[in-house]
């Protein structure tokens, strides 16, 4: 790592402590609204085909809920996947969530689709996040996790962060291996992004 790089890693890891803030100070009461109303977003704002899957996560802490997403995805008979923590160095796995199945604990406090689910290569992936800007820069945890997944896709597949509006930075520097989003959906709606 050279010395720049090193220097917006220590830039990004403040960021992280301010983004976090940000998230948990979202009011409770308006979480759920919140939640349900990214979700209508996503589905109105994005042309989906019927064999596309879309990939998305099992919310933890004070992220905004994708759930009320994922259900009313599954009910339309939509494919989606899960994430699964293999090991702490290597790209997430992505299954094939099935209605009906069971979920498993995962790593992280997530949960995830059995061992024996399709693993699959999503057509849309729906990132958690903790901050982004307006140029589409994600700020994640810093774990990298999203970062190996995507880079071993091979196909770029189109990136939608998914968060509550309050997680808007005005900057977060971009280092080489971070992949910018396509598509940011909040509670207040859909955000493109043309320099992704």
């Amino acid at each position: 790592m050279t010395d720049e790089e090193a220097q917006l890693e220590e830039q990004k890891a403040r960021l992280r402590e301010e983004a976090f803030a940000r998230r948990t100070g979202v009011p409770q009461a308006d979480r759920q609204d919140a939640s349900k109303a990214a979700a209508d977003h996503f589905l109105d704002g994005i042309a989906l085909q019927k064999n596309q899957i879309v990939a998305l996560y099992w919310p933890i802490r004070d992220e905004i809920d994708c759930k009320p997403l994922l259900t009313k995805l599954m009910d339309s008979g939509q494919p989606v996947a899960l994430p699964v923590v293999l090991s702490e160095d290597e790209p997430l796995e992505l299954r094939l969530w099935e209605d009906g199945q069971p979920l498993y604990p995962s790593g992280f406090g997530t949960l995830a689709p059995s061992e024996t689910a399709p693993v699959v290569v999503p057509d849309i992936v729906v990132i958690p996040l903790l901050a982004f800007d307006k140029t589409g820069t994600r700020l994640g945890y810093g774990k990298g996790y999203y970062d190996r997944t995507l880079a071993h896709m091979g196909t770029r597949p189109l990136l939608v962060g998914y968060a509550f509006s309050a997680q808007e930075l005005d900057f977060i520097p971009r280092l080489a291996h971070d992949l910018p989003l396509d598509v940011l959906v909040t509670e207040a709606g859909v955000r493109r992004f043309e320099n992704a």
